[in-house]
């Protein structure tokens, strides 16, 4: 998933009810601070990409720790990546250049 160079990566808490693989692309939901899948149709922050998720995570029975992707010098491979409704990868493609996680087809 990750094409090289350098990467950083933080501990977030993804939001109770997601199970979700490694290359999944959340947002952040502004209220509290969860993270979950992003959809370009949710109006609760969460649809602006913020993170990759860089291991497989379920929540099923309630919130969760998971390491993500933060930035990546050398970019994110863009088939590696799980994209919630709505978005593409042309969509996404800015956002994430912007957070520093560049997408490398």
């Amino acid at each position: 998933m990750i094409a090289g160079g350098t990467y950083t990566t933080r501990v977030i808490t993804v939001l109770s009810g997601e199970v979700r693989s490694a290359g999944a692309v959340l947002g952040k939901i502004t209220a509290s601070g969860k993270y979950k899948l992003s959809a370009s149709a949710a109006g609760d922050g969460s649809q602006t990409p913020a993170l990759v998720l860089a291991q497989d995570v379920d929540a099923s029975g309630g919130d969760v720790e998971a390491v993500c992707y933060e930035t990546c010098s050398g970019g994110i491979v863009a088939s590696g990546l799980t994209l919630g409704t709505g978005h593409t990868i042309a969509s996404i493609r800015d956002a994430m250049r912007d957070i520093g996680l560049p997408i490398d087809d």
